[in-house]
């Protein structure tokens, strides 16, 4: 050992850091392979999980790692600068290692929660230290103690090891340095690119598996994590992960697959914008979307879910009930995306998020205020979250109410105020509002139903111990629905208001599968005076709901949405984004899109909720991809607006 310490010199220190990093890294892998053993073992992975984790780990530490240790070998010595330079070298190993145990240590949590490895959203949830500490404090507090004691106790012992793998340090002579340096530096970035063909490695590279999961755990959390930053700079691009198509092409196949007659399409500037004809013919209505935070369909009873629901059930006999609809997403903000402005979803950050449409961005808001409606957002938490309050303010809502304007709230928890203040409150401004005389759209998002499960006491009958659970907070967010809907049809503006019901997401998106359709869907529910009961069991996605309120609603317009008036078409198709992987359902077949592969092809059994592999339809992979590709070019390129005059002769008025 002593001979090998020698002979490394200055890179003796990394050479030891490396093989703790590496031990760790696969103690980690294993530990969580073994807990999802069953996942594992279905794909056939043991071999490739371990052999090419480790693969994976190598390249993550040539990285990490790489860069100090040339600048190591070039600069390090017993004095002045050099010893400057030892500091800032054990700093970064140290750093190095603590940043690796922690991101496998938030790894269980995660996995737990997305059913992925730590990527984007871990990433997106860093700059909301306050909702989440408190999330993290009320919901995972052993996790938060484990970690705050590992993670300090690596560090002080990692800063005090690489105190004594410095001592005595055998120093090359100085001609030999810079000869060294580059070998070490051509040694790092061939372990760092892990291959000698055109792409380094990439998750793609060593994915083997339909299950996601089982492909994340080839790769490590900081890897993971470090891939998520790298992406965000080229996020908005489908095509870099789907293979691009020529422009006419995709238009081309986008109105073939949205079967609409092509004199409704009514500007060449701006290739989506449709003209729209209510089926309602009286005076406008008022709209309001209740967005359902995380109540997926397995919660819901009247959809064969747990039964957690009666109120949600009660009112499903009272309004037009859709039983197969799907969400185009993973995340509140992707909910918001598709009922909000009917924008498909893409492998990048939802719009909510992105810089270009942050103004000048279709909404159902912005559309509305035009035409005289008052618009506003209610939300229970701060609207600053996930930038909603940004994006709301910049398309089309003039008014926000958010968790600073709620001063005696019954309950208040680390989302914001209870969904039975939220719903109050909305009462409130809805009766203000109709005195007014003035149409209005609102926007009330609930929170309740969200890690860590915090609500109020003596409201429900608990469905399980303890009580912060996801299904008590499922039935607790349900008993405020009826509350509200209760004083609802009681209040004047009830006979003058249309009402949209939807959850923005399953409250868990997991599965073996590339994109688990069951936890696709979600309830959907239209509600109001002269809404016929009716049960829907066709094929539906969230982005045909703002058309169909619309036309409910009595508005006409040109307007960009691909989604389509359930009252006149049936679209009979869903789009799914999970993670990186887009699905397109169309009747019982789907095609699934993964970065840089071929499509695969599967067959769909609702009944069963089971996917069964099938060679992909050629054609039905050209419109998934078209689907997919939609959404960058329209966002990169201006296209998802309203109309001006120049690009349009006509804009409805009604």
């Amino acid at each position: 050992m002593t001979r090998l310490k020698q002979r490394l010199g200055p890179l003796w220190p990394f050479f030891c850091f490396l093989l703790l990093c590496l031990a760790l890294l696969s103690l980690s892998r294993l530990g969580l392979a073994w807990w999802q053993a069953e996942r594992v073992t279905g794909a056939d992975g043991w071999g490739p999980v371990l052999l090419q984790g480790l693969r994976v780990d190598v390249s993550t530490l040539c990285w990490l790692f790489g860069v100090p240790a040339v600048f190591t070998l070039l600069l390090a010595g017993k004095h002045g600068p050099g010893r400057v330079w030892m500091g800032l070298m054990r700093l970064w190993l140290t750093a190095g290692t603590g940043l690796l145990l922690l991101l496998e240590l938030a790894t269980p949590a995660f996995i737990n929660t997305y059913d992925l490895r730590p990527n984007r959203l871990f990433i997106e949830y860093l700059i909301y230290p306050k909702e989440v500490f408190g999330m993290l404090l009320q919901g995972h507090l052993p996790a938060l103690m484990l970690v705050s004691v590992l993670v300090p106790a690596a560090l002080w012992g990692g800063w005090r090891w690489s105190d004594r793998l410095c001592r005595d340090l055998t120093m090359p002579v100085w001609y030999w340095r810079p000869v060294l340096a580059v070998l070490v530096l051509s040694l790092g970035l061939l372990g760092a690119r892990s291959t000698l063909g055109h792409r380094g490695l990439n998750p793609a590279l060593v994915a083997f598996s339909t299950d996601p999961l089982v492909n994340g755990l080839v790769l490590n959390s900081a890897y993971s994590v470090g891939f998520a930053v790298k992406q965000l700079g080229k996020e908005e691009s489908a095509a870099s992960l789907y293979g691009r198509m020529d422009r006419q092409q995709l238009l081309d196949t986008l109105r073939q697959a949205q079967g609409r007659p092509e004199h409704e399409y009514v500007s060449p500037a701006l290739p989506s914008l449709t003209r729209n004809t209510a089926s309602y013919r009286g005076k406008p209505r008022n709209l309001v979307i209740i967005l359902e935070e995380s109540l997926g369909a397995q919660f819901v009873g009247t959809l064969g879910g747990r039964p957690l629901t009666p109120e949600f059930d009660r009112l499903a006999r009272q309004g037009w009930l859709f039983e197969q609809l799907y969400a185009t997403g993973t995340r509140s903000v992707r909910g918001i995306e598709a009922v909000i402005t009917g924008f498909t979803p893409t492998p990048s950050r939802a719009v909510v998020k992105l810089d270009k449409s942050q103004t000048g961005f279709f909404t159902l808001a912005q559309l509305l205020r035009k035409r005289g409606y008052h618009t506003q957002f209610i939300y229970g938490g701060e609207s600053h979250f996930d930038n909603m309050a940004s994006f709301f303010l910049g398309n089309g809502f003039e008014h926000i109410v958010d968790q600073r304007d709620f001063e005696s709230p019954v309950f208040e928890g680390s989302w914001g105020v209870s969904d039975e203040d939220l719903f109050v409150r909305a009462n409130q401004e809805f009766e203000q509002l109709h005195r007014s005389d003035k149409p209005f759209f609102s926007l009330v998002f609930s929170s309740s139903n969200h890690d860590p499960f915090e609500f109020p006491d003596d409201r429900i009958v608990l469905y399980e111990q303890p009580k912060q659970t996801r299904n008590n907070a499922a039935k607790y967010a349900d008993y405020a629905l009826g509350r509200f809907f209760e004083l609802a049809q009681q209040s004047d503006y009830w006979q003058d208001t249309l009402f949209l019901v939807v959850a923005d997401h399953d409250s868990r998106t997991y599965g073996p599968e590339l994109v688990p359709v069951p936890h696709f869907r979600v309830p959907a529910l239209l509600l109001g005076e002269g809404i016929a009961s009716r049960r829907d069991d066709r094929l539906v996605s969230q982005i045909d709901l703002p058309p169909t309120l619309l036309s409910l609603a009595g508005i006409d317009s040109d307007n960009p949405m691909l989604g389509q008036d359930l009252t006149r078409y049936s679209p009979n198709r869903a789009l799914m984004q999970f993670d990186q992987n887009f699905a397109l359902l169309k009747g019982r077949d789907m095609v699934v899109l993964q970065p840089e592969q071929d499509a695969l092809g599967f067959q769909y059994d609702a009944g069963q909720q089971s996917l069964t592999p099938v060679p992909a339809d050629a054609g039905l992979a050209q419109q998934a991809q078209a689907y997919a590709l939609w959404g960058s070019l329209a966002y990169l390129q201006g296209l998802y607006r309203l109309p001006a005059s120049s690009d349009s002769g006509f804009i409805a008025g009604r």
